[in-house]
């Protein structure tokens, strides 16, 4: 398998404010919920605003340091983290997984951002960052499917691997699954990828909510691409994101964003069309986003 990368990069505000727990272990537990607005550019040259509200966690020591910065629903922060899968066995019976961002690392930035209030109590950040690049193994062939207008959707699975050292000073691996999703032109021209394939992936992170057969409610999070490369089957011995090989892209113009933070200028604006990883650009999340289930400890 390629060798893993895994980060993740937020800039937005506090949707409300954040929480410290304790598991019945004692683990100090810091959520927060950072919410902004990717800002895309349609078919139709029209751009628009498509929120996003994402969960953040931080465990142990460096939980209870956070939660002593005091800070409150509207803070800017930035997240630098990384996204974490998780799977336990539900009460109810079956398996069930949840893909979050454990955050290495949040600063307040130093100063009062532009707030859009929601529909459900909260805030979200006008503009923010909400950028994923990951490098991981492709795990089962994808398919490449076209939606009723037409607009073509390629899903694969990404395998990202972990390895860290605890503090016996043994090796330990862990794997992230994580969806991703391609559209259009790029979803096109990735349609070759094989399972075992190594891609570099580059995009934003989307939540999708539904109601599945026995009338639950259930959320995902994914990632939606903006760019794909097709790396070297020999990726992991060495530089992986230094030997590409079969398809390459450069930012799709059907998945480019516009966006601006507190790092300059905004990036390219480009043709993106009006659907993003499953959700109506039109129509928007105007309303706060469903409760993610409580992972249990």
């Amino acid at each position: 398998m390629a060798r893993g990368m895994n980060h993740v990069y937020l800039i937005g505000a506090l949707a409300r404010d954040p929480e410290l727990r304790y598991t019945p272990n004692g683990t100090a537990v810091f959520e927060a919920t950072v919410a902004g607005e990717d800002h895309i550019v349609g078919n139709d040259g029209r751009e628009r605003k498509l929120p996003w509200y994402h969960r953040v966690s931080i465990l142990g020591k460096p939980a209870e340091w956070q939660a002593e910065r005091n800070l409150k629903g509207g803070d800017a922060v930035m997240v630098e983290g990384s996204l974490e899968y998780s799977q336990w066995e539900a009460p109810e019976g079956g398996k069930r997984s949840m893909v979050r961002v454990k955050s290495l690392r949040m600063e307040q930035l130093g100063y009062a951002p532009e707030l859009v209030q929601d529909a459900g109590g909260g805030v979200r950040m006008g503009s923010g960052m909400n950028e994923v690049i990951l490098i991981g193994n492709v795990t089962r062939d994808p398919e490449l499917r076209y939606t009723p207008a037409g607009d073509a959707v390629l899903g694969i699975g990404l395998a990202v691997n972990e390895t860290w050292n605890d503090r016996q000073g043994q090796k330990q691996e862990k794997t992230h699954w994580i969806d991703v999703t391609l559209w259009r032109e790029l979803a096109e021209s990735m349609k070759e990828l094989r399972k075992g394939d190594p891609v570099l992936v580059q995009g934003r992170l989307v939540n999708e909510a539904w109601t599945d057969r026995d009338g639950n409610k259930r959320n995902s999070t994914k990632v939606e691409a903006t760019r794909v490369e097709a790396l070297s089957r020999g990726a992991g011995a060495g530089n992986p994101a230094a030997t590409p090989a079969g398809p390459r892209t450069q930012t799709a113009s059907s998945a480019a964003r516009t966006q601006s933070g507190s790092y300059g200028q905004p990036s390219r604006a480009a043709n993106t069309g009006n659907r993003s990883g499953g959700l109506d650009i039109d129509q928007g999340l105007d309303d706060f986003p469903p409760e993610e289930e409580d992972l249990p400890f």
